[in-house]
């Protein structure tokens, strides 16, 4: 090349295929050793170059490094993208690649050097039209013309979404009212499975593309801070709930399937009900309760003796299986109650409305009418498909009041808890355990939380054993006619001795000790011993609104109690309880997880009160690693203590350390002068 000669060149690290990166030209100076060459640049800024990186040589005249800026401006006007399409159609035909001189002919009628560049310079800007091979470039077909372009349309696409969402993200974060696009929802997803399930979450990219670009960590804690930044998420939204694959909405169909029922009520299958609309009837209940599902009530018979009625509410009435309402209910398998709020098996206006035995209405029920011998063991039973009318919506505390004053216009009340006494001591006698530990109730409403604990009570004693009579009455009712029913049993237990037993303190230890020694209850198709409840044949049918296999029950029941084939058989009723019992598990587990984490955060509001404890058991005793039983709250919480203690101990402790979202919590043991000076 001689002295004066434009060039075109590359500088080292320069990516070829970036087509936004400016040209880079300069003129020869003089050659530099054997191969490399010094050229000049427009700022006069020497360049040692080896012909590799010299992309092109503008020959035929010379130049002075002055000159390069004139030169740009002298071939803009050739530089019309629009015009390669042209000399495209022309070519494509013949697929014949041509070199830059020839494009400059075929574009502007004219080869000079200057034309001759601008035809390269389309040519390697061009994103559709030609393909370079070597030193000459080769018309793409139609169809690929065409690919290209799609992809060039939606790569545009993609990048107005991208500024359009980075705008409204950093609007939200301003506090903002947002209206977020269509085209957002797959980005903010991302960022919630990353939230949720970190470095397992699929299609993580769109999430690590959005935090690097608000400048924020990459990882799963930003994730979560940025979507409550965004005011998406509460800073206490349930990754329990998110990990787990519980739905917690309704389908559309589904929706409609439950107001067509409630505007226009389906045939009823059980077209012979016995009416028992004249008998006093109790539904009684926690005062929050929506889904009321049972009742009871006693008639007096002319021979002098008693007949228990439970009256269980009937979903199946609006429920056919295999409709949508039914395959919806499998799905969720039951009810899941957080303290935040339930997550309902059927749609609420259904399971709260007709389904539920709500006072002063005309309800229909699965009634099952027993009599008991006086030791409390049945004597006989029916069951029927009926009409009730239930007379007294009572909470646990109206009917522990009503019992404790003996209100006399209630004798229907005092006959039953006398049959639950009864019903207690002949199961206790058939091996009954009982296990009375402290439970608690935790409710969130507008943030604030309450915990009240649920003690054993005449009214919830009351309840719990008309429930398990029901229980039993129906499994004896399913042996009895060879029914595939979901039978719930338990293996009998090892328990400690009598003698270890007495040496543990009576109440929540000896209780404690029990109860790690209780096998899991089971469901099979088959009627089994259910240990710790004393019977030797038990399904669950109290809760059909809100348990899946209490409603597979009922299906079965009344099927046959009408004469028709089961609508389950055996095998399918068997692998219905298999995946009910998986989903339920699951259920079980998010709502333990989320009681735990709302009764870590509650302490940690509370960190500055003392709470009374009682050592329950070592849970690793050489690491002084013990289980507590905040009384107070009903809460048992993992304790390690630095000094000498007892199972059975009390002591006062406070709160160290908490985060909810992490599970930690650290207590610390308050001196009896501290607690004294609290109190004071």
């Amino acid at each position: 090349m001689e002295k004066g000669t434009l060039i075109e060149f590359r500088l080292q690290g320069d990516n070829t295929s970036d087509k936004t990166r400016p040209r880079r030209l300069a003129v020869v100076d003089r050659p530099e050793g054997k191969k490399h060459w010094i050229a000049i640049d427009e700022r006069g800024q020497p360049h040692t170059l080896h012909p590799r990186q010299i992309s092109y040589v503008i020959a035929g005249q010379s130049y002075k490094p002055t000159d390069i800026a004139g030169f740009w401006q002298s071939i803009q006007p050739y530089l019309d993208p629009s015009s390669l399409e042209v000399a495209w159609e022309l070519l494509v035909e013949d697929g014949e690649p041509v070199d830059p001189a020839a494009m400059a002919m075929l574009l502007f009628s004219e080869q000079s050097p200057l034309l001759c560049y601008a035809a390269y310079y389309l040519l390697s800007e061009d994103k559709f039209y030609f393909k370079q091979k070597g030193d000459r470039y080769e018309p793409r077909s139609a169809a690929q013309v065409t690919e290209l372009k799609h992809q060039s349309s939606m790569e545009a696409q993609r990048l107005l979404e991208w500024q359009g969402f980075l705008e409204r993200l950093q609007a939200a974060l301003s506090g903002e009212t947002v209206e977020w696009q269509s085209s957002d929802r797959p980005r903010l997803e991302s960022l919630e499975r990353y939230a949720v399930f970190a470095e397992e979450a699929n299609h993580r990219a769109p999430a690590l593309e959005t935090l690097s670009a608000l400048g924020r960590p990459e990882t799963s804690q930003a994730a979560f801070q940025l979507l409550v930044d965004l005011q998406l998420w509460s800073p206490h939204e349930n990754l329990f709930l998110r990990r787990s694959q519980l739905p917690t909405q309704f389908p559309s169909k589904v929706l409609e399937m439950a107001q067509r029922h409630l505007n226009c009520p389906p045939p009823d299958p059980d077209t012979n009900r016995l009416d028992l609309t004249h008998l006093k009837l109790y539904t009684i209940d926690d005062e929050s309760t929506r889904e009321i599902d049972d009742g009871l009530s006693v008639e007096f018979l002319a021979d002098g003796k008693q007949r228990l009625w439970i009256h269980i509410a009937d979903p199946a009435r609006w429920v056919t299986p295999g409709d949508e309402l039914d395959l919806e209910a499998r799905r969720r398998c039951t009810t899941v109650y957080l303290p935040t709020g339930m997550i309902p098996m059927f749609p609420t206006e259904l399971a709260t409305g007709p389904m539920s035995l709500n006072q002063g209405q005309v309800c229909t029920a699965l009634s099952f009418g027993v009599v008991l011998h006086e030791t409390g063991e049945v004597e006989d039973y029916e069951i029927h498909a009926s009409l009730v009318k239930p007379t007294y919506r009572l909470t646990y505390e109206d009917v522990d009041e009503m019992l404790e004053l003996g209100i006399q216009a209630e004798p229907e009340l005092e006959a039953i808890a006398t049959w639950a006494k009864r019903r207690q001591a002949w199961r206790q006698s058939q091996g009954a355990i009982s296990i009375h530990m402290p439970e608690s109730s935790i409710k969130v409403c507008d943030d604030e939380i309450t915990i009240q604990v649920l003690e054993d009570s005449l009214s919830r004693n009351l309840v719990a054993e008309m429930m398990i009579l029901a229980g039993e009455v129906a499994g004896r009712y399913g042996e009895a006619h060879n029914l595939a029913l979901p039978f719930r049993g338990q293996a009998q237990p090892e328990l400690p001795s009598e003698g270890e037993l007495l040496q543990l303190p009576p109440g929540p230890v000896r209780d404690c000790a029990i109860r790690r020694c209780m096998p899991r209850s089971e469901v099979s198709i088959t009627p089994f011993r259910h240990a710790s409840l004393g019977l030797d044949t038990y399904t669950q049918v109290t809760s059909p609104i809100r348990r899946y296999t209490d409603l597979l029950a009922h299906f079965q029941i009344k099927a046959h109690l009408r004469g028709e084939p089961l609508p389950f058989s055996t095998a399918t009723t068997q692998e219905l309880i298999q995946t009910i019992s998986s989903t339920a598990y699951e259920a079980t587990l998010v709502e333990r997880h989320t009681n735990r984490y709302w009764g870590l955060e509650f302490l940690r509001r509370h960190s500055e009160d003392v709470w009374q404890a009682l050592l329950l058991r070592w849970l690793r005793e050489h690491e002084n690693l013990g289980l507590v039983l905040l009384e107070e709250l009903g809460l048992e919480m993992a304790m390690r203590f630095n000094r000498p203690i007892e199972v059975g101990d009390r002591l006062h402790i406070r709160v160290a350390y908490a985060d909810p979202r992490q599970d930690i919590i650290q207590f610390t043991e308050v001196s009896p002068s501290t607690v004294q000076a609290v109190a004071g």
